[in-house]
Parts: structure tokens; C-alpha cells; sequence
């Protein structure tokens, strides 16, 4: 019973010592070029969709017109648009160098099928690791809920805002 104990002991005590010789060597993958770990992408997953769920639900306290979104498409490309791109516009050198890859919001599906809620966690709390800031300290709640609203509606917006958005950046 004593080598078994001896043996946890060693067992608990090596695993910590390996992960530090692995940071510290320069082992691990650093750049946004390497490979990911793995199970990086499974636990950062977790982690983000626990602190959502966790997170009171959260609803849109203006309502949703085509004003807001008209002022939340201003909030996304003047805060947005250059790591989550905009129309058929390429990926910008940023959007390009990161790891994880910013998706690109109004390409395909997007976030359209996310509740608002969501997107207004994201975009008020921003997400580790990612280079997603959060907005909480920059942007006012009308303008968190604007572009939350803007997000969840990018794939029926009204011509205005379509119109807005395709038209060249200032």
C-alpha cells in the first residue's frame, strides 16, 4: 500500500513538473502559425459556452428598428468590421495574422442564429484568448445592444442598412 501512495505522489508531483519543462523550454506552440494543442479548441469551447450559460439572460432594453440597426452597422464597421470583415471585402492583414481566426460575421451564417443575448455577452465581455475585446468600457449600452441587434438580424436587414454597408468606407 505504501508503493501505491509513493507512486500517486510521484504521479502528481511529475505531471505539474513536465507542464512547466514544456512551458518553459519553448515547447508549446506560441505563435498564431503553430498548431493548436490539444483539446484547445474543445476546452476554450466549454469555458465560453459555461460563462454564457451562467451569465442571467440578457435582454435588448431599446427596441429593435431599423434605426438601431442602421446605428449598429455603424457600430460594426467602425469597431468591428476590420477583424470581422464586411461584404465580399477580403480579410484585412489583422483578421489574416490571428489565432484563432476572427469569424467572419456576414459571411455565410455568421451569428444570425445566435440568441441576441449571446452576442451582447460577447461583444460586452469579449472573449480570452481570442483577440476579442470586450466593448463594456467603449461602447454605450444602446451601442452594445445596437450591434447585438445588427448581428442577429444580418441575414434580413432592411435595404437601408444593406445598402449602408456596401457602400465604400470613408
Amino acid at each position: 500500500m505504501k508503493r501505491f501512495w509513493i507512486g500517486l505522489l510521484i504521479g502528481i508531483l511529475l505531471v505539474p513538473a513536465f507542464g512547466y519543462v514544456y512551458l518553459r523550454m519553448g515547447w508549446a506552440p506560441a505563435s498564431t502559425s503553430a498548431p493548436p494543442l490539444p483539446f484547445e479548441k474543445r476546452i476554450a469551447s466549454m469555458a465560453l459556452n459555461a460563462a454564457i450559460d451562467k451569465a442571467p439572460p440578457a435582454t435588448p432594453d431599446i427596441p429593435q428598428t431599423e434605426g438601431a440597426l442602421m446605428e449598429g452597422a455603424k457600430v460594426y464597421r467602425d469597431y468591428c468590421a476590420m477583424c470581422h470583415g464586411i461584404g465580399s471585402e477580403p480579410k484585412s492583414p489583422a483578421a489574416r495574422g490571428m489565432y484563432p481566426p476572427p469569424p467572419q460575421l456576414l459571411h455565410g451564417k455568421g451569428v444570425s442564429d445566435d440568441p441576441i443575448g449571446e452576442t451582447y455577452w460577447k461583444v460586452t465581455n469579449g472573449i480570452r484568448l481570442t483577440g476579442m475585446p470586450a466593448y463594456k468600457d467603449s461602447l454605450t449600452g444602446s451601442q452594445l445592444w445596437q450591434v447585438s441587434m445588427f448581428l442577429a438580424s444580418s441575414d434580413k436587414l432592411p435595404p437601408a442598412v444593406t445598402e449602408y454597408l456596401n457602400s465604400p468606407a470613408r
